[in-house]
């Protein structure tokens, strides 16, 4: 029996002590900014760099610390962050990343945060001068083969449309706008790199020639060739996608025009185990965004050469200077909710 009572002492002592050593060291939920190190990571879209520079200062001004920032393919960051492995990223492109999240474990495992670059739209250009010498406004109108020729610059007598790289949902959308809006005698999907598509496209416009392109909302294109000034976005007779039958006319409805394809806003995504713990990065996360027309100027100037790491980050410090007195509301909002 003594030895019995001997052991239960020795064993309570311990715990009494290990909880001792506990209350002495700062749990996870205690934390002050100062002892946590934020893991993050982007694609290689640099467009993903200069947003995470921009949010990572804040998080630095509000105290914390700043882990080197991984670069990863999309899949990989959701899997990261329901594990536990990252914090946050700014990559969630909703609805395009919604079976990514979700096959990572869903909003159980990964926590969005709201409108990070709010909702753009997706859809079929083509230069301002065509469409108004022509009455252009529909893609259907070009099952006329003299109105596809306008566009026709490898000569097979069909209108060359730039569209996406093979494997984007994008091009299996397109190829089935095509099929659906009985085009199939009259335009071709170009399929090759986007940006280079783009680039042949706006060596033709500036040639003159007529052209017609996807574009997304925000992308550089939209800084240089501006939506319903240089170009106009064309409707389509009704709304059909390849997966997804029931999308109503309104989700693909943009400014007043059907545009074909459902819009999309970014947001920023983090471990729920990070967001409890940590009330003012949080806040924080849900404070910052950008405006469609940011983005766009922004993808413009990383294009146009400032596409290093040090000169993305500079463009940071400069939109940063450039909204400076929004930027600093957001900090003090995010440092209240730590109080």
């Amino acid at each position: 029996m003594a030895s019995k009572s001997l052991f239960i002492s020795t064993v309570l002592s311990l715990g009494m002590a290990l909880t001792g050593c506990d209350s002495t060291a700062p749990s996870r939920s205690n934390l002050s900014p100062e002892d946590v190190t934020i893991r993050s990571a982007h694609s290689t879209w640099l467009d993903e760099i200069f947003q995470t520079e921009v949010v990572n200062i804040g998080l630095e001004q509000l105290g914390y610390q700043i882990a080197p920032v991984k670069r990863l393919e999309y899949p990989g960051i959701y899997l990261s962050l329901a594990n536990g492995d990252l914090d946050y990223s700014v990559v969630y492109y909703s609805p395009s990343h919604d079976g990514m999240l979700d096959q990572a474990g869903g909003e159980e495992k990964i926590q969005k945060l709201g409108v990070f670059v709010p909702i753009g739209n997706r859809g079929y250009q083509i230069d301002r001068k065509t469409a108004e010498e022509y009455g252009i406004t529909n893609l259907a109108q070009l099952k006329d083969p003299d109105l596809a020729k306008l566009f026709d610059w490898d000569g097979d007598g069909k209108a060359n449309l730039a569209g996406c790289n093979p494997g984007w949902g994008c091009a299996s959308i397109i190829n089935h706008h095509i099929e659906v809006y009985g085009l199939q005698e009259t335009v071709e999907q170009e399929q090759s790199v986007y940006e280079a598509l783009l680039d042949d496209g706006i060596r033709r416009y500036q040639e003159g020639q007529s052209i017609l392109f996807y574009a997304y909302n925000p992308h550089w294109i939209s800084a240089m060739l501006r939506p319903e000034q240089d170009t106009i976005w064309l409707e389509v007779p009704f709304t059909s996608l390849p997966e997804n039958e029931e999308l109503s006319e309104a989700e693909t409805t943009f400014n007043g025009k059907n545009t074909g394809f459902p819009g999309g806003a970014q947001e920023i995504v983090l471990n729920p185990d990070f967001a409890a713990a940590n009330p003012v990065a949080k806040r924080w996360l849900e404070l910052v965004q950008f405006s469609l027309e940011d983005i766009s100027e922004v993808s413009l100037q990383i294009k146009e050469g400032e596409d290093s790491p040090e000169k993305i980050r500079l463009l940071a410090e400069e939109w940063i200077a450039e909204n400076q007195e929004e930027f600093d509301r957001w900090i003090e909002e995010a440092k209240a909710a730590g109080e």
